[in-house]
C-alpha cells in the first residue's frame, strides 16, 4: 500500500524594513520605500494563515492514518472519520482564500511603485528598481501557480474521502487516488520552493536597493 505523502507548504515571507534616517520631502526613493513596506503589511493576513493551515494539515493527516488502520468491518467509523476529513478540507479551503486575497491586495498595491520608479533620476538606480519590480512580479506569478496546484490537490483530497464512503471501494481505486495526490504534492513541493526562492531574492534585492538609494534602513525583527 502506497502512503499518502501530504507535503506541508512552508512559505518564506517578505521582510519588513524600517527607515531610521530622516529624509526631507517626498522623494521617489522614499515613495518607493513606503509603497514596498505597505505591500509587506498587506501580506500580514497571508502570513497569519500559515499556522492554522499547518494545524489543519496535521489533523487531516491523523484522520487519514486512522482510517487506513481500520478494516471494512468498521465501515461506519470510516464514514464518520471521512466526514471529519472533508470538514477539515473546507476549513483549509477558506484559509487559502483569505491567503490569496491578501496576496492580491499586496499585488494591487505593489503596482503603484511603477510611477515612483519612473521618477528616479539616477539611471542605474532606476534599472535596479525595475529589476526589483520584475523579481516581485515573478514571485506573485509563482504564488498563483502554487495556489492553483494547492486548489487542485484539495479536490483530489475530497475525492479520496468520498471514496472512503464507498463500501465497495477496491484497493486498486484507493491506490490510484493516492498516486494522483502524491504526484500533485510533488508539484506543490517544487512550486513552494520556487516561491520561497523568489521571496528570499526579493528581500535581498529590496535591502540592497534601499542602501543604494541612500536610505538608512534596518530589519524590523
Amino acid at each position: 500500500m502506497r502512503h499518502w505523502k501530504k507535503s506541508i507548504v512552508s512559505f518564506a515571507f517578505a521582510s519588513t524594513l524600517l527607515l531610521t534616517g530622516c529624509i526631507n520631502g517626498e522623494s521617489p526613493e522614499k515613495e518607493i520605500f513606503e509603497t514596498l513596506e505597505d505591500v509587506v503589511s498587506l501580506e500580514e493576513s497571508f502570513e497569519a494563515q500559515q499556522e492554522p493551515l499547518l494545524k489543519l494539515e496535521k489533523e487531516e493527516q491523523e484522520i487519514y492514518e486512522e482510517i487506513m488502520s481500520l478494516g471494512m468491518k468498521e465501515f461506519e467509523q470510516i464514514v464518520k472519520l471521512s466526514e471529519e476529513g472533508l470538514a477539515l478540507i473546507e476549513q483549509r479551503q477558506e484559509a487559502m482564500e483569505i491567503e490569496k486575497e491578501s496576496i492580491e491586495s499586496s499585488r494591487e498595491k505593489f503596482e503603484e511603485v511603477k510611477t515612483s520608479i519612473e521618477l528616479l533620476e539616477d539611471e542605474e538606480l532606476k534599472t535596479e528598481a525595475q529589476s526589483l519590480y520584475q523579481l516581485m512580479e515573478k514571485r506573485y506569478e509563482a504564488y498563483m501557480i502554487l495556489f492553483n496546484q494547492y486548489k487542485e490537490s484539495i479536490e483530489l483530497d475530497k475525492e479520496l474521502y468520498t471514496l472512503f464512503q464507498k463500501e465497495d471501494l477496491t484497493l486498486e481505486q484507493l491506490q490510484l487516488q493516492i498516486s494522483k495526490i502524491n504526484e500533485m504534492y510533488d508539484k506543490i513541493k517544487e512550486s513552494n520552493q520556487t516561491f520561497n526562492e523568489y521571496t528570499e531574492q526579493y528581500n535581498e534585492a529590496k535591502f540592497t536597493f534601499y542602501k543604494n538609494a541612500g536610505l538608512d534602513v534596518e530589519y524590523n525583527n
